[in-house]
């Protein structure tokens, strides 16, 4: 699994001008089951995905993409772990 920190680089209200564009953007990978879920953070500073892309260079490419990246608005930072303890059911998310 993969934690995606999104950073913004511009102030929100040019943030503002993309967020449809992004969970858009952000709906194609729910379709194909590699994001579990995704939301802003608090103080509103960025963005939180957790993705379970099939590996660290699936992880990448699904930032590359994103209108947040190709406008400039953010940067990301992945981190790949290992999901050993968990809620039960959370298994449905990682197989």
């Amino acid at each position: 699994m993969y934690l995606i920190f999104v950073n913004y680089k511009k102030p929100l209200a040019e943030v503002e001008k993309y967020v449809d564009a992004h969970r858009s953007y952000l709906d194609r990978y729910y379709g194909t089951g590699e994001l579990v879920c995704s939301g802003p953070r608090n103080p509103r500073v960025g963005g939180i995905i957790l993705c379970r892309a099939e590996n660290m260079k699936a992880a990448k490419a699904i930032t590359l993409g994103d209108p947040f990246y190709l406008n400039g608005i953010a940067d990301y930072e992945i981190i790949e772990f290992d999901p050993v303890k968990r809620a039960p059911g959370f298994e449905q998310f990682i197989e």
